[in-house]
């Protein structure tokens, strides 16, 4: 059933539920929901255990592992806005979703899509600092100037997503509710409305361009700058040295941004079947949470020595315990 919502002269018709249509008549679908119930695990025990490391370890205690904790709950709070929901929808075929919960869901995912790419626009700005200019990172990017960037962004990132989500309750739907996608994605919700959607159609734009485009373009540029920087060093292992402490972030930013533009660029260059679509966008959007934590866990330096740090804490305090326990009995 459809709700009537009058608003001045206009009438709005809101359909109660809208119906997640996911795949079309796809073999062994089941095979693939389990797979995504693996990779939901691993991302949140991967993402926890950074977290923990991070607020454990008091040699982490940096302006750089702020933005990585950052990335770390954006991945598993993304992954968590879409993995169970998309499971529960079609492992367990519950794909009618009420309206408001569509606008929750689709405000979610996509808000911590956005903090994820403007993170690693951070953690750019964080590089290109310490390899630029060495002797002024610790006055430039300092605890306080990282709490603040991310704190904006995620201000920044709240506002533009809700507006996104708040225009979609200007839309009529008098035709098909059925959402030709994997959860309540924008741009197949808007056009399935009956009354313009222009607007929709350029706030769509305008977060495409802010979310991936622009955030990519200025971390390439970054990295020329990198580039330029590292040239100018006359030995061989201290420019190889800079160049490991990008590595991580690099692979991070592959990741992240190379499926999703390389998605978008074959939707507009040949014809994608809904299925192609679906699977790579759900594996762009979940893999690299996953695999982000164990990036950062097996590349970077200071997470491993801080890890061992932190073993060698947990054996002596569980020693000592031992030993009161022992002498307390006797």
């Amino acid at each position: 059933m459809a709700s009537i919502v009058p608003l001045d002269n206009a009438t709005f018709i809101r359909p109660s539920t809208f119906y997640i249509n996911g795949f079309y008549n796809m073999p062994h679908a089941r095979y693939y929901y389990i797979f995504f119930c693996f990779v939901y695990a691993v991302t949140v025990l991967g993402n926890s255990f950074i977290m923990g490391t991070i607020y454990l370890a008091r040699t982490l205690h940096t302006a750089k592992y702020i933005a990585v904790f950052n990335l770390a709950l954006s991945d598993l709070c993304g992954s968590s806005a879409l993995i169970p929901k998309y499971i529960d929808m079609f492992l367990f075929e519950n794909q009618y979703i009420s309206y408001e919960d569509c606008l929750a869901n689709m405000f979610f995912v996509f808000l911590f899509m956005t903090l994820q790419s403007l993170t690693l626009l951070a953690l750019a700005f964080d590089r290109v600092i310490a390899i630029c200019f060495p002797l002024r990172y610790h006055t430039i990017v300092t605890k306080t100037t990282m709490t603040l960037i991310i704190g904006v962004m995620w201000l920044f990132s709240v506002s533009i997503i809700a507006v996104l989500a708040a225009l979609i309750t200007r839309l009529s739907f008098c035709r098909s509710t059925t959402v030709d996608s994997y959860f309540c994605d924008h741009g197949p919700i808007f056009r399935l409305a009956c009354n313009d959607n222009s607007l929709n159609y350029i706030m769509a734009a305008v977060c495409t361009a802010v979310v991936l485009y622009i955030p990519l373009t200025l971390i390439a540029v970054s990295y020329v700058c990198i580039g330029i920087a590292l040239c100018k060093i006359s030995h061989g292992a201290a420019r190889m040295k800079a160049l490991k402490t990008c590595t991580s972030h690099l692979i991070l930013v592959a990741m992240f941004y190379l499926p999703i533009i390389g998605i978008c660029m074959a939707a507009v260059t040949t014809y994608l079947h809904p299925n192609t679509r679906i699977i790579n966008s759900i594996i762009t959007q979940t893999i690299p949470s996953m695999l982000n934590p164990i990036i950062y866990t097996l590349k970077t330096e200071e997470v491993l020595q801080s890890i061992k740090i932190l073993f060698k804490r947990i054996k002596v305090n569980s020693a000592m315990e031992e030993s009161v326990k022992t002498i307390t009995k006797n």
